[in-house]
């Protein structure tokens, strides 16, 4: 994205129309990863490596199971967050986050219900640093109408929704797309996340949304998001090294549709890593078309469940250390998308093994030259 300032942002959102959403797994997969195509206005731009903002409401069953649980209608007046005044039920279904429970939610509860409400003793109880982990055992799968159907009465007034509930934020997902080759429009990558926790079916918000209830021809608000620090080579002819499991293949196309629309010399190679082969492919037929055009160097996959021990992208990587540290060498950049929490710091682990192999010495030394390339912007992460 240029330095510009953009026009829409998330306090002034674009209504895109949706183009394009169809699930990319097959039928027998665990996961449902859809491929979402959005239109843009003549004038907005982004880079590869930047992610787009969609503002997702809340699904019409949760906000009538919120308001008829209060026992408010949804036609009382409230002021939003800017001081605008509008119905309850416009509030519930798009200013604020009743979906996953968080402790700020049980403590502000806590604070204002009167004392009448049940199994206040035990929401008190929750409250101080040093009662954390009880309160975070107590929100894990809950969302907010858990909260007020099990400690009911806590709300009298509508307007107190606003000192109880966090504010509806923007999701962002990294663009999967170059608008070398999709000039208005801006592509994702999305896993919609469904769960059953406490009696009730759940769903990711966002995608949730996109999941359900955002054909083609649906409207909804978005904006562009720049992400300097997620940023191909100046260098064109450096070659890229990219570690993308699941969604986090997204950057990665925008990466390799980007230097193949420009004739970008450098050498590219994809870590993809899923379940199965058969079902959790993604964007099986473009990769494989631009590994046979030359685009992508090398293409290594693990489908984690295609055999009786698991195999994960990082294995791939150990099984190409000589390799990895020649690309190293020769001033590859090294890009990680997707997972914070035990992906990305396996990738590292496995990174760090292959600087030692290649240069034969200890990972305390390896880390050294790790923290070189950090410093030239050479590994770079978009973990979540």
């Amino acid at each position: 994205m240029s330095t510009e300032t953009q026009k829409y942002t998330r306090n002034n959102p674009y209504t895109s129309t949706m183009l394009v959403n169809y699930v990319m797994t097959d039928a027998d997969s665990e996961k449902e990863t859809r491929h979402i195509e959005l239109e843009l206005e003549e004038g907005m731009h982004y880079t590869p490596g930047d992610a787009v903002g969609i503002l997702p409401t809340n699904r019409d069953s949760e906000v009538e199971a919120v308001l008829k649980q209060l026992g408010f209608s949804g036609q009382e007046r409230v002021l939003d967050h800017y001081k605008n005044e509008i119905s309850l039920e416009e509030a519930v279904r798009t200013r604020l986050a009743i979906g996953k429970l968080t402790r700020s939610s049980v403590l502000a509860y806590a604070k204002i219900a009167p004392e009448s409400t049940p199994g206040l003793d035990f929401l008190k109880s929750l409250v101080g640093a040093e009662n954390k982990s009880k309160a975070e055992e107590y929100v894990w799968g809950r969302e907010f109408i858990d909260l007020i159907t099990e400690h009911p009465g806590g709300i009298t007034e509508p307007q107190q929704l606003f000192t109880v509930l966090a504010r509806l934020t923007p999701r962002m997902y990294s663009i999967s797309s170059s608008q070398e080759k999709s000039s208005n429009t801006v592509h994702t990558t999305v896993r919609v996340v469904r769960y059953h926790t406490h009696n009730r079916e759940r769903q990711g918000l966002c995608s949730g949304h996109l999941g359900e209830r955002a054909d083609v021809g649906a409207t909804m608000p978005i904006f562009l998001h720049a992400n300097q620090n997620f940023r191909l080579p100046e260098n064109t002819d450096a070659p890229v090294i990219m570690v993308g499991p699941g969604t986090g293949i997204a950057p990665f196309r925008a990466f390799l549709q980007h230097r193949e629309a420009l004739g970008h010399k450098g050498k590219n190679w994809l870590f993809f890593g899923e379940q199965r082969m058969a079902s959790d492919f993604l964007y099986r037929e473009e990769l494989e078309g631009m590994q046979k055009s030359g685009v992508l160097t090398h293409l290594h996959t693990a489908f984690s469940r295609d055999q009786a021990h698991k195999i994960y992208v990082q294995d791939k990587m150990r099984e190409n250390f000589g390799e990895l540290y020649k690309w190293l060498e020769e001033g590859a950049y090294f890009y990680i998308c997707g997972d914070a929490n035990r992906m990305a710091k396996d990738v590292e682990t496995a990174l760090i093994d292959a600087i030692a192999d290649g240069r034969n010495c200890s990972p305390e030394h390896a880390l050294e030259y790790l923290q070189e390339m950090k410093k030239q912007k050479r590994y770079q992460l978009d973990v979540y």
